[in-house]
């Protein structure tokens, strides 16, 4: 018998994937920038983004269930909407993508389940990587508390609303280091109440990641399940 996802755990994951896949490239110094000064230079920066590499620490928090779940791995990005997240804590699990597919691989239950892409990866607001370069057409900005642009580490935190209604993007909170225009975290907050909070290392990127990162070959011995309806 198959035994099923661990879909708690699962979700908790995929929603960030669907979400936010942040980091930035080195700017000039910015300072005080304005509000738009602070937009256009997130903007500038990831349209010069091809691919990139991240550790990161996530910590998701599920109002209805009283629940935070703490994890962290590494993060692979690659344009247009590839991804590969490696989850090494609190358990191994992989979730890749190369815009096509989608597979969430446990190695605990010895399973990969396969989803057909969704097409929030490639959109604007599903995914950072594309979203970043034109905040402005996707979302309404502002900053986090007007009276006071940064935080006390003098990094911008800027307050992002979908235009469009998401349900699993009501809101978007980062937090920017204007010296880079790098984002140091991205908290998603859905229509729920509940959030996921990432935080991210040092990024290394445009090293020229290949295609081949984001594709998943299962291991001998595990079970393939498919999506009902996936596509051939």
């Amino acid at each position: 018998m198959v035994s099923r996802p661990r879909l708690q755990a699962s979700g908790a994951r995929l929603f960030p994937v669907l979400l936010f896949l942040a980091l930035g490239l080195p700017r000039g110094v910015v300072a005080a920038p304005s509000l738009d000064e602070a937009v256009q230079g997130v903007e500038a920066t990831y349209r010069k983004v091809v691919d990139l590499k991240a550790p990161f620490r996530q910590s998701s928090v599920n109002k209805a269930l009283n629940q935070t779940v703490e994890a962290s791995g590494t993060l692979y990005l690659k344009k247009p909407g590839k991804l590969r997240w490696e989850y090494q804590t609190p358990t191994p699990q992989e979730i890749v993508s190369d815009g096509k597919r989608l597979w969430v691989y446990t190695p605990g239950l010895k399973q990969v389940n396969v989803s057909d892409a969704p097409e929030a990866l490639a959109g604007p607001a599903g995914s950072f990587l594309q979203g970043l370069g034109q905040i402005r057409e996707v979302f309404q900005t502002r900053f986090l508390n007007p009276a006071q642009p940064a935080d006390a580490d003098g990094n911008v935190v800027l307050d992002l609303t979908p235009k469009e209604p998401r349900p699993l993007l009501a809101r978007l909170v980062l937090t920017v280091d204007p010296k880079r225009w790098l984002v140091r975290t991205a908290v998603v907050h859905d229509e729920l109440g509940n959030t996921v909070t990432v935080r991210f290392g040092e990024v290394t990127v445009n090293s020229g990641l290949a295609d081949s990162l984001f594709t998943f070959v299962p291991p001998a011995g595990v079970t393939v399940v498919p999506a009902p309806g996936l596509k051939p």
